[in-house]
Parts: structure tokens; sequence; C-alpha cells
């Protein structure tokens, strides 16, 4: 069992947790993630780790509620407990001082864009954040990422907060505007790590993306993540989740993720009207 010791709210539907995890926090590695289960009836999901410190023996999670087990796990508090947590999961993300680096996340991509660029900067990087988000009441962790990056740069959809448009124009001006680039890391929605992939091969820079393909023991024995990369099938699980943004066939991964969207809605509208 593993012990919730802190909670707060992000932005509506978005919580931070942080959680006793020892053996968790004594190996793990940005870009790498957890499998989680509630309780003995509940689903696994994949959770990307967003911080973690092995001395003390935690580690930090930041989820949306979107589906039954991520709203029924923003019902838990501090004090309760998560049966399962398997992890660290996937492979840590190739981090080295490439020159100049830049971070692109979307939404909830947010975490793992954080862990990455941190290790970026660490590596001696120059590091610029573009960080987009739908609205200004679902900016997350700018604090964090201005403490880290040598420019932020921060968009929302509807232009209610900082400047209006996607991760994609920002980051087409700033190539246009001559910054060089030595590597991109985008994690976010499929579409905007499509978008940005199409936008780096152009300029011949080398881009990774994490990838959130369906997961369900995230040890690469059930292939439910698998996806296409360079023509060759890969579990994202086991082979990733980052991959080579130029070979990823985002429209499969697209399609795959769709699959279950009906399934996915009617349990969460069975535990909405207090199902199990």
């Amino acid at each position: 069992m593993f012990e919730i010791l802190a909670k707060k709210e992000l932005a509506p539907h978005i919580k931070w947790i942080r959680v006793k995890a020892p053996l968790v926090a004594r190996t793990a590695k940005p870009g790498q993630f957890i499998v989680l289960r509630l309780h003995e009836r509940g689903e696994r999901i994949p959770l990307t780790l967003y911080k973690w410190n092995k001395d003390e023996g935690y580690i930090e999670l930041v989820f949306q509620e979107v589906g039954k087990t991520t709203y029924e796990m923003g019902t838990y508090g501090v004090g309760d407990k998560i049966m399962d947590i398997v992890g660290p999961l996937g492979k840590p993300t190739e981090i080295e001082n490439y020159g100049n680096a830049v971070v692109v996340s979307g939404g909830v991509g947010a975490p793992i864009g954080y862990a990455v660029a941190r290790a970026l900067k660490e590596a001696g990087n120059h590091l610029t954040v573009i960080a987009g988000f739908r609205s200004k009441d679902y900016v997350i962790l700018e604090d964090e990422f201005g403490k880290i990056s040598d420019e932020l740069l921060i968009t929302t959809d509807d232009g209610s907060y900082k400047r209006k448009g996607f991760t994609t124009t920002v980051l087409e001006e700033y190539l246009n505007q001559g910054n060089k680039v030595d590597f991109v890391f985008t994690v976010g929605p499929v579409i905007m790590m499509k978008l940005i992939a199409e936008i780096t091969r152009k300029y011949e820079i080398k881009t990774l993306a994490s990838l959130n393909p369906i997961m369900v023991d995230g040890t690469g024995m059930c292939g439910a993540c698998r996806v296409t990369v360079g023509g060759e099938i890969k579990f994202a699980c086991v082979d990733g989740p980052d991959f080579d943004a130029h070979q990823v066939d985002f429209d499969e991964l697209m399609l795959r993720l769709k699959q279950y969207n009906r399934e996915e809605k009617l349990a969460l509208e069975r535990y909405l009207k207090g199902g199990a």
C-alpha cells in the first residue's frame, strides 16, 4: 500500500499528489512513469513521474480527472492509500548537453515536460520551454518552469493568458527568428506532437516525442501500447515512451487512442452515478 502524503488542486480537475514509494523514488529518472491500481477492483493506469525524492522516499504525480479511475483518485486525500504502484517503467529520456534545447509541452503534458526540462538544464543546456494550455484557468507549473528555464514562452488557446495561439506557432516563430536549436523534446496532445515534428523535420532538429498510447501492464506483455515507429512495431512501455518524432506514425496513434472511447465514457458515467 502506498500512502498519499500531500495533495492539492493545480487547476480545475487537475490534481497533484505526493505518495510514499521509496523503491520507485530510489531509481526514478526523467521521462519514466508508473502504473497504479487504486484497489482490487481497479484498472491499471500509467502516470508520469513528475518529481521524486530518493532520500525521503516519495514520488509526485499530476493527473487530470478525465476517466473513471482518475475521477476516483481525485476523491482520495492525505492518509488514503493506493493499493499498487509499479515502477519506474519505460526508458529514461536521453539527457545530454545538446547545446540549445527546447521543451514543448501541451496541457497535462507539463509534468513530464518539467522533469525532462530540469534534467536538460542540469546537463548544461541553454533551455527554452514552450508551454501551451487551454486557457488561463488551466495553466500549471508556470513557477516551476520559470525557475529552471532560460526562456519560458506560455501560450493559451483562447488568449486569456500571455499570448493567444498554439505551441506550434510559437516554435515556428522562434525558429524563424534565427534561434539555433539543437534538440527538441515534445509531450502533450498527439496532434500537437505531430505538428511539432513536422516543423522540426524541416529544420533537421533531433526531436523526441513522449507517447501516450493505451497501456495496461506496462511491461511489454499485453501489447496494448504498440505504436509504429519507422515502419516497425514498438511497445511504448518498454521501447519508449520516447521515440524519434520524425519516425512516429501519429495518425495511427490517434486512431488507437479512440478505440475504447465508448467504453471509457460508459465507465465514467456509471461511476459518477454511484456505480462501481
